[in-house]
Parts: C-alpha cells; sequence; structure tokens
C-alpha cells in the first residue's frame, strides 16, 4: 500500500508540474521572436475584397523583398534606419510600379514612424501584444481591409506571420483555445478517476 500511495504522490507531482513548466516555456519564448529593437512592415489594403488583398499581396512581395535586401546584411538597428529612412521614396515608387502594373487607381500612403499602432495578433504559439512600434506603414486607398505585417529588421519576413493567412486575430482563435483547455481539463480528470480506482478508492 505505501509502494502505492508513493507511485500516486509521484503521478500528481507529475500533473502538476507538467503546465507549470508548459507555462514558463510559453512565457520564455512568447516574445522571442520580435527583438525590443525591431523595425516592422504594415500594409493595410483598401478593403477585403478578393481584389484588394491580392493587391496587397503583390505589394507585400515586391516591397519586403526590396527591403529585406538592403537590411540582410546589417546588424545595428540604426543603421538600418537610416537606410530606411533614406530610401522610403523607393518604397512609394515600388508600390505605385506595383499599382500601375496593376492598372490600379487607388492612392498610398507610405510612413515611417515610431508609433505605427498595431492590434494584437496570434502566429502559430507566438501572442504579439497590441501596441505602437517603429514601422513602415503603407495603407491603400481607405486601408479599411485586413492587414499584414511582418519584421523587416532584422530580417524576419521570411516567416510571413503567413502570406496573410496565418495570422489571426485572437478573436479568431478564443473559441479553439476554450475547446482546448477544456479537453486539457478532462484529461487531467480522467487521470485522477484512474488513480482513485487503481487505489480502491472509488
Amino acid at each position: 500500500m505505501r509502494q502505492k500511495i508513493l507511485a500516486v504522490l509521484l503521478m500528481f507531482l507529475i500533473i502538476l508540474l507538467n503546465p507549470i513548466q508548459a507555462k514558463q516555456e510559453k512565457t520564455e519564448s512568447e516574445f522571442q521572436t520580435i527583438p525590443d529593437e525591431a523595425i516592422r512592415l504594415r500594409i493595410l489594403a483598401n478593403s477585403d475584397s478578393d481584389e484588394d488583398q491580392q493587391l496587397k499581396h503583390l505589394i507585400r512581395d515586391e516591397v519586403s523583398s526590396e527591403i529585406s535586401e538592403w537590411v540582410e546584411h546589417i546588424d545595428n538597428i540604426n543603421t538600418a534606419r537610416r537606410l530606411i529612412e533614406t530610401n522610403i521614396n523607393k518604397v512609394e515608387q515600388t508600390v505605385e510600379r506595383v499599382l500601375e502594373e496593376q492598372n490600379n487607381q487607388q492612392s498610398i500612403d507610405v510612413q515611417y514612424k515610431s508609433n505605427i499602432t498595431f492590434p494584437m495578433k496570434l502566429y502559430d504559439n507566438y501572442l504579439y501584444p497590441p501596441g505602437e512600434y517603429e514601422a513602415v506603414l503603407i495603407t491603400l486607398g481607405d486601408g479599411k481591409g485586413s492587414n499584414w505585417w511582418c519584421v523587416l529588421f532584422p530580417p524576419l519576413c521570411f516567416l510571413d506571420f503567413s502570406n496573410g493567412t496565418t495570422v489571426a486575430e485572437v478573436d479568431d482563435n478564443v473559441e479553439e483555445e476554450l475547446i482546448s483547455k477544456e479537453n486539457d481539463e478532462e484529461d487531467t480528470v480522467e487521470v485522477k478517476f484512474f488513480l482513485f480506482e487503481w487505489l480502491g478508492w472509488s
């Protein structure tokens, strides 16, 4: 009986410590993808129509590729800042070129500022809090469509934060997270019932 009790205590410790360890690991890694000093790119589409979203993606590809090449071999954020600020007119020209190629007459607004507003986002297991961040902001037309963003420096646009599809608003994931929590709780309860039955306590 004593061995059973020791086994139960050990199993309970494992059950209790695992969620704590997982939570600590998540806290430590939650924001590691984006360093404190970073420069982002955010593109606001004119609307959520297929045409406007496709245009946003075309501009995303051209601009992120262009700026990523500029900063590819730079390891100092102040150097990256000067480079982007000096060449922000080239970003605007790139956007205008894509619009011209697509025979689109939308207005554009290109800004590079330290206080661009970003909403809260989830990407895979990473949570990105809302706030004001240093970024290049490209607004197409009315800017009322879904946005896309990535990190230009250090170059993380290859993560794609992804094709504008794997980045989801937090609200879109609430139901899924709740279901996951409920399943975890059910698993814990089942383990406890098993232990009680094994000890003959049920």
